[in-house]
């Protein structure tokens, strides 16, 4: 059995067919000079849903990497393809 390549090798459309939608988070974090102070952070990925295993991985990158600590995350996924929406064009016409 061949080894499926890795998420971040395939485009977004083979993502898409492979059940991947697009992951919107938005996250407040404290300020690193100003505590009280909050900031967003807008990230965007492609994710499977519910477990979010990127977003996930990111947060996690954030905790270890990024002086500002995160305050809230609220986050959205939306299948851009999803059973019964994609069809497959055999044909096109053109009226003029």
């Amino acid at each position: 059995m061949a080894a499926r390549p890795a998420p971040e090798t395939r485009s977004e459309t083979e993502l898409m067919l492979a059940g991947y939608g697009l992951t919107t988070a938005e996250m407040y974090y404290h300020m690193p000079d100003h505590p009280h102070v909050l900031n967003t952070f807008i990230w965007q990925d492609y994710d499977l849903a519910p477990d979010h295993p990127r977003l996930f991985r990111f947060i996690e990158f954030w905790g270890q990497e990024i002086e500002g600590p995160l305050h809230s995350v609220r986050f959205a996924h939306r299948k851009m393809i999803a059973p019964g929406e994609w069809r497959n064009v055999t044909g096109e016409f053109t009226l003029h």
